[in-house]
């Protein structure tokens, strides 16, 4: 199976501009006010703070995942959305055999969703942990994601104790 969420992130650049553009906004209102000769207080940069750190908050999950369990391997990749065309930056990837496939964790956090997996390794004692950012994944990919890798860890047990 496939999975992207390709479509889904496609509305985080607008949300980037509409939240510069509120930041600005409330800069030049501030601005505007000090030349009044007002009293500027906390509450006239609580706007700009809330912008702040709702954009840190949408970078943050604004991330473009791809998952395929086509073939031998297990391909999961996550990369960032506003600069995805030019180059890839935040990039994180994991590509392994089926068989390395030791469990896997799903949170949902209804605005956060993240998923974790665990690969087996022979070089170490433990497993080698990864986290991978689902946010924008709808909720039928995801379900369908979990019931691939389930199926996954049901044939490394068969094959395990056959």
């Amino acid at each position: 199976m496939r999975f992207t969420n390709k479509n889904e992130v496609k509305i985080i650049p607008s949300i980037y501009i509409v939240l510069v553009a509120v930041f600005v906004t409330n800069i030049f209102v501030n601005i505007e006010l000090m030349s009044n000769e007002e009293p500027i207080g906390f509450s006239h940069y609580l706007p700009n703070i809330v912008t702040i750190l709702i954009a840190f908050y949408v970078h943050r999950i604004g991330q473009t995942f791809d998952f395929d369990s086509d073939g031998e391997t297990l391909n999961f990749k996550n990369n960032g959305v506003f600069f995805s065309k030019f180059m890839e930056y935040r990039v994180k990837k994991a590509e392994f055999p089926k068989r390395k496939l030791g469990k896997f964790r799903f949170n949902d956090y209804g605005i956060y969703s993240s998923l974790t997996i665990f690969i087996k390794s022979r070089r170490r004692s433990g497993f080698k942990k990864y986290t991978f950012n689902t946010t924008f994944l709808s909720r039928k990919k995801k379900k369908g994601m979990i019931v691939s890798l389930q199926k996954v860890l049901e044939y490394n047990a068969n094959k395990a104790t056959a």
